[in-house]
C-alpha cells in the first residue's frame, strides 16, 4: 500500500486547539489587548478532553483556544486599532520625554478611538438576542457605578455607568415594567418585563466601600466598557420605540443626566417627555388585548390566565395612583422613589437632601410618610406613618396592603421573596399563604374580622359554660373579668421548686453511645462490610462468653449444694 505516513500530533485534537502564547504571537498583540479583544468578540479558553494529546506528551499547565476561534480574530478590524494605539503611546512617551509640548498636544488630538458598533451587531443580530443578555450587563454596570473614585478605576467608567444605569430606570419607570422587588442583605433585586423578556438584576445598598482587593479589577473594566455600550445601544432603542425623548429630560433645570449628581438626578425625575412634546402619564396600550392577540384563542385556560395577568399587571402599574409620598431623610431615597414611580406614585422629600424635590413637609395632600425610625414627634391626623418595607410589600402583592401592620416602631411581618414559586406538595409558611391570597386579591381584613368574631364567639361559650348562665352586658361583662383578675393576683401564691436530680453515669452512656453511632455514620462505604463483620464476630464472641459463664455458675451452685 502506497502513501505517507503521517506523523504523531500532526492530526486530531493536537491541531485543534492553540496555547494562548502562541495565539498572542500569531495575531501579534499584548496580553491585555489579546484579553480585551476576546472579551469583546465574546471568546473564551476551552478546556481539551486529552490534554496530553493536545500539549505533544507534555503535562504543563496550559490555557487553550479553539483554533477557529483564533483565525476569526485575526481578521478582526479591532486589532490594527489596538497596534495603532500601541504606536500613539510609544510616541507620547516620547514626545513627554523630550518635553515637546507642541508635538504632545498635536498627539493628545489624534488619539486613535475605535467603535464597538460593529463587534455588538455581529454577537446580537437581533434586539431580542440583545435583550436576553441583558441581566449580566445591568449587574455590571450597576457595580462599577457604586463604586468611589480611586486611583484603581476611572473616574470616567465610573460616570459612564452611572449614566447608562439612570437611562435604563428612567425607561422602566416611563414603561411601568417593573414586576418584582425583593430587599435582601446583598441588595435589592429587581426583576422587569422589557419587551416580554423577563430581566433581573441586583443594585447593591449605598454604602461607602472599596472596590474588592481579590478581584483583577483590570480585566473587570474590559467587561464593564463593553457592557456600557451595549446598554448605551438598548437604552436608544427602547426610547426610539417608545417615543422617548433621549437622553432623557428633566423637570429641574439645574440638573442634567450627564453631570455628576447621577444618583439625585433619578429622584428628580419628573413625568417623562415623549418625542412629540407631550409627557407620559400612562401607558396608551392595553395589556389585556395585546396579551390575548399573542395568544392563540383554542387553549382556553392558556386565555383565561393570560386575562388574570394582564389585569393584575394593569393594577399593578396604576397601584399608587392617587398616592402622594413623602419621604424622611433616612430612608433610602433611590430605591423607594424608583418603586413609587414604577407604581404611579408622586413622591418628594426634603429640599435640603438633595435636588428634585417637589414639595414640601408641610404640604396638605400627602396621604403617606414614610420613616424608619420609632418614633416622630409632631405627627399629623391627615396622613399614615409608615415603614418603608410596606411600599415593597405592597408592590410584590399588587394591592395595597393593612398599614397597621408597618406603623413605626410595630415590629414588620417577614419580607417574602416573590421569587420563591412553591410546587404542589411543598410546605408553605403562613406568611407565605396571607401573601399569595394578597396577590389573588382575596381581603385580609374581611378574614381578621371574621376571626375577631369568632374569637368572640367562644369566649361568649365558655361564659355561658361557667356559673353565670344568664346573658351579661358587655360592660358589666369586662367588669366581672376584671374583679375576677384581680381575685386571680391576690390567691397567686410561690410554691418551691424541687431540685432536678441528673445522674451523670447516665448521661455519659447516653454520649458515648450517640458518639459511637456517629462514628459508624461517618465510615466509608468501602469499609462498613469490614466493619460489620468485625462487629458481628465480637458479638458472637460476646455471647458465647456469657454462656459459658453462666454453665461455670450453675456447676458451683451444684457443688455448694452438695
Amino acid at each position: 500500500m502506497g502513501g505517507t505516513k503521517k506523523r504523531k500530533f500532526e492530526r486530531g485534537a493536537a491541531t485543534a486547539f492553540m496555547s494562548r502564547n502562541k495565539a498572542i504571537k500569531k495575531l501579534q498583540l499584548s496580553l491585555q489587548d489579546f484579553r480585551t479583544l476576546c472579551i469583546f468578540k465574546g471568546i473564551y479558553p476551552v478546556e481539551p478532553l486529552h490534554k496530553k494529546k493536545v500539549n505533544k506528551g507534555s503535562t504543563a499547565v496550559k490555557t487553550y483556544y479553539n483554533l477557529k476561534d483564533i483565525q476569526f480574530l485575526s481578521h478582526d478590524q479591532l486589532i490594527e486599532k489596538f497596534r495603532e494605539r500601541k504606536h500613539y503611546i510609544r510616541k507620547l512617551k516620547k514626545a513627554i520625554a523630550k518635553k515637546n509640548k507642541f508635538k504632545e498636544s498635536l498627539i493628545r488630538d489624534n488619539k486613535p478611538v475605535y467603535s464597538l458598533k460593529s463587534v455588538i451587531k455581529e454577537r446580537y443580530p437581533s434586539f431580542v438576542d440583545a435583550l436576553r443578555d441583558l441581566d449580566d450587563c445591568l449587574n455590571l454596570c450597576f457595580v462599577f457605578a457604586s463604586f468611589p473614585k480611586t486611583s484603581k478605576i476611572h473616574a470616567e467608567m465610573i460616570q459612564l455607568c452611572k449614566t447608562r444605569t439612570v437611562e435604563f430606570q428612567h425607561y422602566v419607570m416611563a414603561a411601568k415594567a417593573l414586576r418584582k422587588v425583593f430587599v435582601s442583605i446583598k441588595g435589592i433585586y429587581y426583576q422587569a418585563d422589557v419587551k416580554g423578556e423577563t430581566i433581573t438584576w441586583i443594585v447593591s445598598h449605598k454604602r461607602g466601600h472599596e472596590p474588592p482587593q481579590d478581584v483583577d479589577l483590570r480585566i473587570m473594566q474590559i467587561f464593564a466598557e463593553y457592557y456600557s455600550v451595549l446598554l448605551g445601544h438598548i437604552n436608544i432603542k427602547l426610547y426610539s420605540d417608545n417615543h422617548l425623548v433621549y437622553p432623557p429630560e428633566l423637570s429641574v433645570p439645574q440638573l442634567h443626566i450627564e453631570t455628576e449628581n447621577t444618583e439625585e438626578s433619578l429622584c428628580s425625575l419628573a413625568p417623562i417627555i415623549k418625542t412629540t412634546g407631550e409627557i407620559m402619564d400612562e401607558e396608551d396600550d392595553d395589556p389585556e388585548v395585546d396579551a390575548l392577540n399573542a395568544i392563540s384563542a383554542d387553549d382556553p385556560e392558556v386565555v383565561e390566565k393570560s386575562k388574570l395577568e394582564a389585569k393584575s399587571v394593569k393594577k399593578l402599574k396604576n397601584l399608587f395612583k392617587g398616592l402622594k409620598f413623602y419621604l424622611n431623610r433616612e430612608v433610602p431615597r433611590e430605591d423607594l422613589t424608583f418603586v413609587i414611580r414604577c407604581g404611579g406614585g408622586i413622591v418628594s422629600w426634603d429640599k435640603s437632601l438633595g435636588a428634585g424635590a417637589t414639595y414640601q413637609e408641610s404640604d396638605n395632600k400627602i396621604t403617606h410618610h414614610i420613616i424608619d425610625r420609632p418614633t416622630l414627634t409632631n405627627q399629623r391626623l391627615d396622613r399614615t406613618y409608615i415603614q418603608p418595607q410596606w411600599i415593597f410589600d405592597c408592590f410584590n402583592a399588587r394591592t395595597i396592603l393593612p398599614a397597621k401592620e408597618y406603623f413605626p416602631g410595630v415590629p414588620c411581618p417577614p419580607h417574602l421573596s416573590p421569587f420563591v414559586e412553591e410546587k404542589e406538595g411543598d410546605y408553605i409558611p403562613e406568611d407565605k399563604v396571607k401573601f399569595l391570597k394578597r396577590i389573588k386579591g382575596e381581603d385580609l381584613d374581611e378574614e381578621e374580622e371574621l376571626e375577631e368574631e369568632s374569637s368572640e364567639e367562644d369566649m361568649d361559650e365558655d361564659e355561658e359554660n361557667s356559673s353565670q348562665q344568664k346573658v351579661v352586658p358587655k360592660r358589666k361583662r369586662d367588669e366581672d373579668e376584671d374583679a375576677g383578675e384581680t381575685k386571680k393576683a391576690k390567691t397567686m401564691a410561690v410554691t418551691e421548686g424541687a431540685v432536678e436530680k441528673v445522674d451523670k453515669q447516665r448521661l455519659l452512656q447516653q454520649q458515648n453511645a450517640e458518639e459511637r453511632r456517629l462514628g459508624e455514620m461517618m465510615i466509608p462505604k468501602k469499609h462498613k462490610r469490614l466493619y460489620h463483620k468485625i462487629m458481628t464476630s465480637r458479638k458472637k464472641q460476646s455471647q458465647e462468653v456469657k454462656k459459658l459463664q453462666e454453665k461455670k455458675d450453675k456447676l458451683k451452685k451444684k457443688k455448694q449444694q452438695k
